[in-house]
């Protein structure tokens, strides 16, 4: 079997990390075990379950956003930063059915972009969730063809727009790297050292230690909303399957913030395994309206579409 094409990643990615999240999200806050108790055999047809206030194959905020990052991406040509920002504020102020606390803060607070997250965190002090990094799919996809710097900085910029902890921005830019490197066909898991190399100084500690080979979940001295365990149980998951389904089930079953740890698994694993390992059963329910932006509804087709150019 060959090796999946570097668009075939890239839609894997994309379409991988969405599939991720609408699976995970019925079982959010949930206990550990809860996927596979409920659906013990891989292939069983009701997986895309919904529940939760989902449908089945909704996907959450996580891919809401990731979408409106995509898009602006597309228009541009590139990040126009105060363009994504104020697609946020649109789509906030359509009352998605679910957004994060911090985020809603700061996109609601009436701050000008490009100092509405650091005013927020210099209030809270609190920031580090993984809001930021459950968006990234896409403009890892974008960034990807750029090399290790200049994903990495783009993923810090579009993280800083609604986290003020720079915990956040770290986290999200080694996701981007490691997408990176998937894409060049790749494994991501050997180049975990070289993205720490390249994590602020101030967090490289922590993050080594969640994406340590011997880390497992348990270990986590946080809850998986925020955004080093997060990372951390998703480069986990793929350290300890062999298949896009598998480690999204793993994902899944470690409970918790099970819609964004599956989103961010899911784009990893899509981005090693490619979209041809993403089941059908799972993309053909999959759907993600965009509050804010008309009636708007979008399929695997439209993803697809969204993917390609990304990926260039």
């Amino acid at each position: 079997m060959s090796a999946p094409s570097r668009t075939n990643r890239a839609l894997g990615t994309v379409i991988g990390s969405a599939v991720g999240d609408a699976l995970g999200a019925p079982f959010e806050f949930g206990p550990e075990g809860a996927f596979s108790a409920r659906f013990p055999k891989p292939g069983h047809g009701g997986e895309m379950c919904g529940g939760g206030g989902w449908e089945p194959g909704e996907a959450t905020d996580d891919t809401q956003m990731a979408v409106l990052v995509g898009e602006s991406l597309l228009e541009y040509g590139g990040l126009e930063l105060p363009d994504v920002f104020r697609r946020f504020q649109r789509w906030a102020a359509a009352e998605p059915k679910d957004i994060g606390l911090q985020t809603e803060a700061v996109l609601s607070s009436g701050d000008p972009w490009d100092t509405a997250a650091a005013l927020h965190f210099q209030v809270s002090q609190r920031a580090a969730g993984n809001g930021a990094l459950m968006r990234a799919a896409t403009s890892a996809v974008h960034f990807a063809r750029h090399g290790r710097e200049a994903t990495m900085d783009a993923a810090r910029r579009i993280a800083a727009l609604t986290h003020g902890d720079r915990a956040a921005w770290e986290g999200t830019a080694v996701f981007h790297e490691l997408v990176r490197v998937a894409l060049d066909s790749d494994d991501p898991l050997d180049a975990v050292q070289d993205a720490l190399d390249s994590v602020h100084p101030d967090h490289r500690e922590r993050y080594a230690a969640v994406l340590a080979p011997d880390w497992h979940p348990d270990q986590a001295t946080e809850f998986n909303g925020a955004v080093w365990p997060c990372l951390g149980s998703a480069v986990w998951a793929l350290r300890t399957t062999s298949s896009y389904e598998d480690a999204v089930r793993a994902a899944i079953d470690l409970g918790g913030d099970t819609d964004t740890v599956a989103a961010v698994t899911g784009g990893l694993a899509g981005a090693v395994y490619g979209i041809s390992a993403v089941p059908e059963r799972w993309t053909a329910a999959l759907h993600v309206p965009l509050p804010g932006f008309g009636e708007r509804v979008l399929r695997v087709e439209e993803f697809a579409e969204i993917a390609r150019r990304l990926s260039g």
